[in-house]
């Protein structure tokens, strides 16, 4: 099955993450990482790394399926802990202390990876990782750091879930009002206008 290339509208990693699979309310959930090689092609399109990491990490896991195969469960199992913490945010509830220390373990494995080069710009520091280029579980370190820094970086109130029937797509508001509701206008918010002239339409 070949990867289903998907719009980035989350506003940061770990939520466009979250949204690697949508209808968590429906019986069928739609899922978009059925293997290893799909949430490496996820990781590029979101730009956590390129083609030339990629390759090594796609090649290490046809070498070692069965390690490839529990690296994609670990994902998963970060994808839908970090899903579950914003939607309680967005409600203004506490985190599931089991969620949050799935997230933690995924944190404190990434931290010790990360390390301090020198910037492009003269003077500047910036952050880096160090693990080895075919560690499976590379990608799981920016995208646990990035649902780290938006949890505790002043913007949490503004994460927001689909306003959509089915659809539980998370997205940071950056608009100035906060008047955003839909993950996509094109999508679920041109639905929502379709069914609203609908209902008006049978109503007269």
């Amino acid at each position: 099955m070949a990867f289903e290339a998907m719009e980035l509208v989350g506003g940061r990693p770990a939520l466009d993450f979250t949204n690697t699979t949508s209808g968590r309310r429906t019986p069928t959930p739609h899922e978009r990482l059925h293997a290893y090689s799909d949430l490496v092609e996820w990781c590029v399109g979101a730009g956590l790394f390129g083609p030339t990491e990629a390759g090594r990490l796609v090649a290490e896991a046809g070498r070692r399926p069965e390690a490839a195969r529990a690296a994609l469960e670990r994902a998963l199992a970060l994808r839908e802990a970090i899903y579950g913490i914003f939607v309680a945010a967005s409600a203004g509830a506490a985190p599931d202390p089991a969620r949050l220390e799935t997230l933690n373990a995924v944190l404190a494995e990434g931290m010790a990876r990360r390390r301090l080069c020198p910037s492009p710009s003269a003077g500047g520091c910036c952050w880096t990782w160090t693990g080895e280029p075919d560690d499976l579980d590379w990608m799981l370190w920016p995208l646990a750091w990035s649902a780290a820094e938006l949890l505790t970086g002043g913007e949490l109130d503004r994460v927001k879930s689909c306003g959509g029937e089915t659809c539980d797509w998370l997205f940071l508001d950056v608009s100035k009002n906060r008047s955003r509701r839909w993950c996509d206008m094109r999508y679920c918010g041109n639905q929502a206008k379709a069914r609203r002239h609908y209902h008006r339409s049978r109503g007269s």
